[in-house]
């Protein structure tokens, strides 16, 4: 199905101020009348008249309450986005995606996507190769914090019919920073195809997908996305001279062993 000429009216983007949020916010234009920017930190001011600007706390439910009014879709980058503390997790992560789905039942908002993370399955070496359906192995407290998220996902879809695409992200960066995202890699381009493609495909229910480009050496079945129609445009190949020109990983490093590289071994937090 092509999606090219769909929009919405109001689309919510959180984490509007984070690495991702800034190329989305841009790319995501034609994809709605208005996009409402939200985050923690203040985003930059509003463009024109197609954009509305809030910082929003999303450990605050009243707060996100009225984030959501009147939207017609969400893409909730919104939260920490590293390893940290489970205190610091907690707030925004955990607490911050039920606020949103709460409050998306509330309003009647029927299309979600979530931006998941590859970190849900971490602890799967990188010799292994799995779908969307293979059990969470959850790398670290922001990794438990996706697969909550992508359980509430799911919930919300068999309860209220909550339509969702969980987007297990692998490293979006203008190019593969080591060996390990010469696996991992989404270009900024796949990134909002991919995005397109869950808001506008109808009847997705609660889907999981990976997210990452048409690279070579793969860790991950993306079946689930091809579903929706995605189809990678861009490849970590021809970044493979400048990555390869790195110095040698260590054979018992992190980065080498697993999927999730060296969130495995950061923390405990004490």
């Amino acid at each position: 199905m092509s999606t090219s000429n769909l929009k919405v009216k109001r689309l919510l983007l959180t984490g509007a101020a984070g690495g991702l949020g800034k190329v989305l916010r841009e790319r995501l234009r034609p994809f709605a009348d208005v996009i409402r920017v939200s985050d923690l930190a203040a985003p930059a001011a509003a463009e024109g008249p197609h954009e509305e600007v809030v910082v929003c706390d999303l450990a605050d439910k009243a707060a996100v309450d009225a984030l959501v009014a009147g939207c017609d879709a969400i893409v909730h980058l919104g939260g920490v986005s590293v390893e940290r503390p489970f205190e610091e997790i907690l707030e925004a992560n955990i607490k911050g995606v039920f606020h949103l789905y709460e409050a998306a039942r509330r309003h009647g908002c029927k299309r979600i996507v979530f931006a998941s993370s590859n970190h849900v399955i971490g602890f799967y070496r990188q010799t292994e190769h799995i779908d969307a359906t293979a059990a969470k192995r959850p790398d670290g407290n922001y990794g438990l914090s996706k697969a909550f998220g992508e359980d509430v996902a799911q919930f919300y879809y068999d309860r209220y019919g909550i339509e969702t695409v969980s987007i297990r992200i692998g490293s979006s960066f203008p190019e593969p920073l080591n060996r390990r995202m010469m696996s991992s890699w989404l270009s900024y381009r796949d990134l909002t195809n991919l995005v397109e493609k869950c808001l506008f495909t109808p009847d997705v229910k609660h889907t999981i997908v990976y997210g990452m480009s048409a690279n070579r050496d793969v860790w991950w079945d993306n079946s689930a996305a091809a579903r929706l129609g995605f189809v990678p445009q861009d490849s970590s190949e021809p970044f493979r001279a400048k990555v390869e020109a790195q110095p040698p990983v260590a054979a018992d490093d992190p980065n080498a062993i697993y999927q999730g590289g060296a969130f495995t071994a950061q923390g405990p937090f004490e």
